[in-house]
């Protein structure tokens, strides 16, 4: 990747996905972020130049600059993707952190944040717009959906099909062949053992519904 990226939120993840590019050798150009109070502030001598919708920074994405997408509220995100898609005619960049092991039959979306000692099997599928976290695991033939979140250290199985908008928490284990349906949320620690459906929340070993 030859342009400077533009990070589209300053929290945590875009501070972890900073680090990330950098490590890989990319030029971060600065943040855009919903939250004014950090407007002309600077981020570890990075600054945070405007919102989100600043026109004036927007027109270089396409041209000058690469974007990616550092936020973890899905409705925030899909309206940013659909910006970057109808507006600027672009995809977000993907971050993916250099100690990742990543299978050559990985397939593999648009914009997602995959964060160090991440390890996704062969065969498997990741769509566009996740968040991955440290020491995440996903198996062989597996199927990950956008928009899903998989918390660090969690373990997915082999042949697991997690739809869209997915949020499964830290440390949580889904074991091998289940579907969780679209929007499920896993509680950290949880042990999954059977099928979640759409929407469902689901805590503890072995997981139930709450809620």
């Amino acid at each position: 990747m030859d342009n400077p990226v533009i990070i589209f939120g300053a929290g945590p993840l875009g501070r972890s996905a900073r680090d990330i590019f950098e490590g890989n050798g990319n030029v971060v150009y600065g943040f855009l972020d919903e939250d004014k109070k950090l407007h002309n502030t600077t981020i570890d001598e990075l600054t945070v130049f405007g919102a989100t919708d600043d026109d004036g920074f927007l027109k270089l994405i396409g041209k000058k600059c690469e974007a990616f997408l550092a936020v973890d509220d899905i409705r925030l995100k899909k309206g940013l993707v659909r910006m970057l898609l109808e507006v600027r005619k672009v995809q977000p960049v993907n971050a993916i952190h250099s100690r990742v092991i990543l299978s050559p039959r990985f397939i593999l979306g648009h914009g997602n944040l995959i964060e160090a000692n991440a390890v996704l099997g062969p065969q498997s599928s990741l769509g566009s717009y996740a968040i991955i976290q440290s020491g995440a695991q996903v198996g062989a033939d597996s199927v990950i959906g956008d928009y899903a979140h998989i918390g660090p250290g969690a373990v997915i199985g082999t042949g697991v099909t997690i739809e869209d908008e997915v949020f499964i928490g830290a440390g949580a284990v889904v074991v091998s062949g289940l579907k969780i349906g679209k929007g499920a949320r896993i509680g950290a620690g949880s042990v999954v053992i059977n099928d979640i459906k759409a929407g469902t929340t689901v805590f503890g070993n072995p997981a139930k519904p709450v809620g």
